[in-house]
């Protein structure tokens, strides 16, 4: 796999309408080529889902409109894992994503460890560079 420029696509996942809005804010004052943004639905494997399927595909349908107010050629992209970190290095890699940018979200200590850290699993993990965006000011 050739990576010639940092940039030259970027993949982008975005978890809800707000989240899309401040990352694609975040993202646009730099310079970037090709853009995916990615919304992965959490599947429960032997339990049930988090959400109704319907519900999951509309919050997706809705983060992808609010990203592209700031990035209208945006393409994306939806999945379907239990690990929401493995599903977004695999739609990385399906792509062909030259990095992954995205906007840290806040959350306390508790929540992180019922829920575990997905940004240090993403930093930690991931096969390609990773861009943690800055707040937009």
């Amino acid at each position: 796999m050739s990576r010639t420029n940092l940039t030259s696509h970027v993949l982008v996942p975005v978890a809800n309408e707000d989240d899309a809005r401040v990352t694609a804010k975040a993202l646009e004052p730099y310079s970037v080529g090709r853009v995916t943004v990615v919304h992965v639905v959490e599947k429960g494997e032997g339990v049930p889902d988090k959400t109704p399927v319907e519900q999951s595909e509309s919050l997706a349908a809705e983060s992808f409109a609010a990203f592209r107010e700031t990035f209208p050629d945006a393409e994306s992209r939806m999945t379907y894992r239990r690990d929401v970190v493995d599903g977004i290095v695999d739609v990385a890699n399906d792509i062909d994503a030259s990095t992954i940018a995205f906007h840290p979200r806040e959350s306390g200590r508790i929540v992180k460890l019922l829920t575990g850290d997905r940004t240090l699993h993403l930093v930690t993990s991931a096969p390609l560079p990773i861009i943690a965006l800055p707040h937009p000011e």
